[in-house]
């Protein structure tokens, strides 16, 4: 039993990574208040200088981790620039943590529309007021942006904007974290190795 009275076994016996963290998502939608889907994700710009922020997890399967953004955002460009990036997940009622490490790529037109569509409408016209990252003038400049794409897109679909999309993180590497007594945390590392992961205890 877990401290929020969840039952998931041990989980330093599993072996493979991402039938783990479905898991532990599946409690943490249980037992966290709010956006169990919260993860924190790092990149760098170009000058080396790291950069860290909270976006929400829209899809996960053995391909990798999916998330969504405008590509001219500070997130976009930086992650376009290297393609690669870390995220962490931390469910404080769980008292569990999981590490990302990898390659990204982008998602496909398909899977981007799709995801898209299913957002409110207010969030589609949204996604093309805000000129994410870059300076704002007043609060009244977005405001009257999102009027004139409300009144553009009033009638019909709403297309999604060329600068809008998702990336897959695809990871190297997954560590799994859980809180212990005395500070003598269960870690568990995950890394690829072609196409099967080698599994690694770590000291706390």
């Amino acid at each position: 039993m877990t401290e929020t009275g969840l039952t998931t076994g041990d989980f330093t016996e599993e072996a493979e990574p991402f039938r783990l963290f479905s898991q532990w998502l599946e409690d943490a939608t249980a037992s966290e208040p709010n956006d169990p889907n919260a993860l924190a994700l790092a990149t760098v710009d170009t000058d080396g200088m790291p950069d860290v922020r909270m976006v929400l997890l829209k899809g996960v399967d053995e391909r990798g981790f999916v998330f969504y953004t405008n590509f001219e955002s500070a997130k976009g460009e930086e992650i376009l620039s290297s393609m690669k990036a870390a995220m962490c997940f931390h469910w404080k009622s769980l008292r569990r943590q999981v590490r990302i490490r990898g390659e990204v790529e982008q998602v496909s037109d398909a899977e981007a529309d799709e995801y898209y569509a299913s957002r409110p409408r207010g969030s589609r016209i949204g996604a093309w007021a805000s000129r994410q990252s870059r300076p704002l003038e007043s609060r009244f400049a977005l405001e009257k942006a999102v009027a004139e794409y409300t009144a553009k897109y009033a009638i019909g679909e709403i297309p999604r904007p060329p600068h809008w999309s998702g990336f897959r993180i695809i990871p190297q590497s997954i560590e799994f974290w859980h809180d212990r007594p005395f500070r003598l945390h269960d870690r568990i590392k995950f890394t690829r190795s072609e196409d099967s992961w080698a599994k690694t205890r770590l000291y706390p």
